[in-house]
């Protein structure tokens, strides 16, 4: 049912409800006048009758169940104010199918005190019935602990399909029941986030057979508990794992075939991701240095991974172990080896990001060209080279010209980004080649800042952040460098822009860049 539908009807039912108080507040007196004025509609006995039915036709007469499922459409706020003014809509707040507990619900005013929303949440689920929950989420509530037993009890029942339970610091140490996951919910639930919070499965924990995403942030788990819960997960779909600091080794079992994103980040003590599930088409790992066996990778089409030196790596192995890389998002540090040209392609590669942080100043970024000639269907190219300091050899000062190569005309480059551009020589090659040889380049962004807010963004206080000042030093240079040998080299169906620091709050003196 529409939105204006939706809305029409609630004005009639409070229409009706207006006259309803009208009429109790008048019958008294209009009755004694009507007998002793002998009014037409006392008189003929249809007046009050044709009203009435005028006032009960008002409102569609519609079974039961569609107007809980009119009321199960309305954000949670509108359901309950709904409730308190309507009877019909009380039996089915009480069944209410969506509740999602948190501050911006509950009590936008910063000033109410966190006991008070516990109480307020207390006394919803109290007045639930507990039947009809499919989305139960609990987000950031203070001071919970001594009430999360009874709440999970009453929403986490037999037919619920998402539960969210994002707990606080505070709360870290509550261990989410494994016998919340009984048999009707076994086989409902088809989504589960966890944060802030202790699980521990235990083996005799039964399968959950429709489980399609899984969620744990922070969550206090050991690698064996959670192998042994993705095991009873056949149908999972979606596993993202961040910031579980007691996992040291992440197994996933052969039994998830139908798992095709992994996403896992910030885990300080992981060591080994290992998988065994066939059909993975997504896998990113941030934030750590792990040892990596993904098995079978004929289906990985987005991959996301940071780890010393691996841009080299990355070059020389993927095109045969994923040839089917849509989206590659690699980040290195400290490299050290040049990007090698070989015959190997990316032939589906769309959308490369590359990060090279603290590179040695023996790197040549020209080297990067190969990735270009390998990736025909290639779009977009973002490239992060921001670093505090410049350690390459910079082409102010430099006697050498701008190297150059056999040409390899590029038919499908259309967007490229470069931050954190500087005056490496080997930076302003590589740019120039792409200009020369990227037929259909559109979009040619070269930021010579780290990224940050600048000062217009709406900043706390109007000031941009503060910059190490040899990196403001090198951004000028970096800036210098586009004006004099890269801008006259930009065709006209190029748009070209330029990202600087503010000059009102980094100012320095344009002629000591150069």
């Amino acid at each position: 049912m529409g939105l204006l539908a939706l809305q029409r009807l609630m004005s009639l039912q409070r229409d009706r409800q207006r006259h309803q108080r009208q009429n109790r507040h008048l019958n008294g007196p209009i009755a004694a006048v009507s007998r002793r004025k002998g009014l037409p509609c006392q008189q003929d006995g249809h007046g009050d009758s044709k009203s009435a039915k005028r006032m009960r036709c008002s409102i569609p007469a519609l079974p039961e169940e569609i107007w809980h499922h009119i009321h199960s459409l309305l954000p949670l706020r509108d359901a309950a104010r709904a409730a308190c003014l309507s009877r019909a809509f009380l039996h089915s707040w009480r069944c209410h199918p969506i509740l999602t507990l948190n501050r911006c619900i509950l009590g936008s005013n910063a000033s109410v005190p966190e006991e008070n929303l516990s109480c307020i949440i207390d006394n919803i689920l109290r007045n639930h019935t507990g039947i009809g929950i499919k989305i139960f989420k609990l987000e950031s509530i203070f001071d919970a602990c001594n009430y999360l037993d009874n709440w999970l009890q009453i929403a986490v029942t037999p037919g619920i399909e998402e539960l969210t339970l994002k707990l606080c610091h505070g709360e870290m140490q509550y261990n989410v029941p494994c016998k919340l996951f009984s048999d009707g919910v076994q086989s409902s639930i088809r989504y589960l986030q966890l944060s802030l919070c202790a699980f521990h499965p235990k083996a005799e924990l039964g399968p959950l057979r429709n489980l399609t995403s899984l969620q744990l942030h922070s969550v206090r788990i050991s690698g064996d508990e959670l192998e042994c819960f993705l095991s009873k997960s056949p149908a999972l779909e979606q596993l993202h794992v961040s910031a579980c600091h007691e996992i040291m080794a992440l197994k996933i079992p052969c039994v998830l075939l139908q798992l095709h994103c992994l996403k896992v980040s910030d885990c300080r003590k992981l060591q080994v991701i290992e998988s065994k599930a066939r059909n993975l088409s997504s896998f990113i790992l941030m934030g750590a240095v792990v040892k990596v066996s993904l098995g079978e990778t004929l289906q990985m089409k987005n991959l996301c991974m940071s780890h010393p030196n691996l841009i080299c790596s990355a070059r020389a192995e993927l095109p045969s172990t994923m040839p089917n890389l849509e989206i590659l998002s690699i980040g290195s540090f400290d490299q050290r080896v040049n990007t090698p040209m070989l015959p190997t392609k990316f032939l589906f590669l769309k959308h490369l990001s590359i990060s090279l942080k603290f590179t040695s100043p023996s790197y040549d970024y020209f080297s990067l060209v190969s990735f270009l000639d390998a990736s025909p269907s290639l779009k977009t190219w973002l490239l992060d080279v921001a670093c505090p300091t410049m350690r390459h050899e910079s082409f102010f000062g430099s006697s050498s010209e701008l190297r150059q190569i056999s040409e390899q005309h590029h038919g499908s480059l259309d967007t490229m980004k470069i931050k954190g551009f500087h005056s490496a020589k080997s930076l302003i090659e590589l740019t120039c080649y792409i200009i020369k040889n990227a037929k259909s380049l559109g979009c040619l962004t070269l930021d010579t800042t780290f990224g940050e807010l600048k000062c217009d963004s709406g900043m706390i206080g109007g000031r941009c952040a503060e910059m190490p000042k040899d990196f403001l030093t090198e951004a000028g240079r970096g800036a210098a460098a586009i004006r004099a040998y890269i801008e006259d080299k930009v065709p006209p169906e190029v748009k070209l822009t330029v990202v600087e620091h503010c000059r009102r709050c980094h100012f320095d003196n344009p002629c000591e860049w150069i």
